[in-house]
């Protein structure tokens, strides 16, 4: 052992514990049972199984385990943004795919293509750039998977501003925010800009974290440990007393986050409940959606106390595969299609078919030594696709690797034209586009949404 550390060897990580143990002991608290200490026993932790404790002290370790349930931040209501409250639409578990016979599976692919038949799936390029970012993809420094992150941000970034969404008076919402890397491009790119508000949401705590970094006044950053499903805007305290127009933000927000924080920005931003107990409301009506139009206008007419806009919302899609019937917002859509909740189950598993075929080379990628800026939002969202998720047992002789891509990417699609349908229903203009290429990341469609012309009343003179 390092001299000063604890000389208890961990066998799973091959090396000794690096915990300082105390003056005059060997060992450190966790491990302190390896030398005779009066019979004093140590037991796990009740709350965390993962450490253990003395037996004699467990009642004072309670009050201050890191493990201990906190106080509910004032914003958090439970499963406001969950979705599906009918138990009985909730589907029964399915068999794995490799189980299926071949007859199932081509009714499943024959489902698929006539629910696709007449949707737009050839999406167009926008693969764009922003010159806040200028500086550092010039930099020798970076390492080949730090260059592809700052690609897909520029591009993020670059769309962003086609879509006039960078500006002042804003209070931009990341979800799934990870290091907060997103955020901190969008404020080098408003460094002039006043009045400027950052939301990172993430329900983890993370490492490296870069929010902390930034030292101007005229911009706020602030994290909200929550998870999505339970997050109420409308209760965040910078929103209750700026009320500024929110943009959502997100880089590979893993399958269901992408539809909770769908949810969270339309529904119940709008319409969260005064109280916890109260059920929020489900679906706006018509005219509760004129109201969700941005501030165009400091005499904008379609803004009230009571709904505060959403200005856009601009997401870098991912792992659809983790999609979640119960939370996915365009489950009317699939039903329009004469779908339901078991082909749902099978798509989205079925979705990891247009990348698992590229599993070679991504996995050359994830052996880069620039791991700092893989410890959130890098690409081993596409390395997470078990054998039982490619189906190769069953496909094996059956279809084709290009076959098995393009039923993959038939089925993102799918899911996707859900998600564009339920914001158009919510009063907005979506689109689904490349924003960036196949080489910098498989995962290269981003979902973008402004409030439809439409709904925007005209400014007053």
């Amino acid at each position: 052992p390092e001299p000063g550390r604890c000389a208890y060897f961990v066998l799973r990580k091959r090396r000794f514990c690096r915990m300082i143990p105390a003056p005059g002991r060997r060992f450190c608290g966790e491990h302190g049972h390896e030398e005779e200490q009066n019979d004093r026993k140590r037991i796990p932790c009740p709350l965390d199984p993962k450490h253990t404790v003395y037996e004699d002290q467990l009642q004072k370790h309670l009050k201050k385990c890191n493990s201990r349930e906190k106080p509910k931040p004032v914003y958090f209501v439970q499963d406001i943004n969950a979705g599906l409250k009918d138990v009985a639409e909730i589907p029964e578990k399915q068999v794995p795919l490799s189980s299926l016979s071949i007859e199932e599976l081509q009714n499943l692919i024959t489902k698929l293509k006539k629910a696709s038949n007449g949707l737009e799936l050839h999406l167009k390029e926008q693969i764009l750039s922003h010159q806040a970012l200028q500086e550092a993809l010039n930099d020798p420094k970076n390492g080949e998977s730090a260059f592809k992150h700052l690609k897909q941000q520029a591009s993020i970034l670059g769309n962003m501003e086609k879509l006039h969404l960078l500006g002042p008076g804003r209070c931009f919402v990341e979800f799934g925010a990870g290091r907060g890397k997103l955020s901190h491009w969008v404020d080098v790119a408003l460094q002039n800009v006043e009045n400027v508000q950052f939301l990172l949401v993430e329900r983890a705590t993370t490492r490296f974290k870069v929010d902390g970094k930034h030292k101007r006044r005229d911009s706020i950053f602030e994290r909200l440990q929550v998870d999505i499903q339970h997050l109420c805007l409308n209760k965040v305290p910078i929103l209750e007393k700026k009320k500024l127009p929110v943009v959502g933000i997100g880089k590979h927000l893993c399958g269901a986050a992408t539809d909770l924080a769908l949810r969270c920005l339309v529904e119940s931003y709008t319409t969260c409940p005064a109280g916890e107990d109260e059920e929020p409301a489900p679906k706006r009506s018509r005219a509760a959606q004129t109201e969700v139009a941005p501030h165009r206008s400091a005499g904008n007419e379609s803004t009230t106390e009571d709904h505060k806009p959403v200005a856009g919302i601009v997401i870098a899609l991912c792992c659809h595969h983790k999609c979640d019937w119960t939370h996915y917002v365009g489950r009317e859509f699939f039903k329009s299609v004469g779908l339901g909740p078991v082909e749902f189950h099978y798509f989205q598993r079925m979705s990891s078919w247009a990348t698992c075929g590229m599993r070679e080379t991504t996995s050359k990628v994830s052996t880069s030594e620039d791991n700092e800026d893989q410890t959130d939002d890098t690409e081993e969202h596409e390395q997470t696709f078990s054998r039982t998720e490619s189906g190769s047992d069953t496909l094996q002789g059956i279809l084709s690797v290009e076959e098995r891509k393009e039923i993959g990417c038939l089925c993102k699609r799918l899911i996707d034209h859900g998600r564009v349908e339920y914001l158009q229903q919510q009063g907005y203009k979506a689109a689904l586009q490349y924003y960036t290429e196949s080489a910098v990341s498989l995962e290269n469609v981003l979902l973008t949404a402004v409030p439809s012309p439409s709904l925007i009343a005209e400014p007053t003179i």
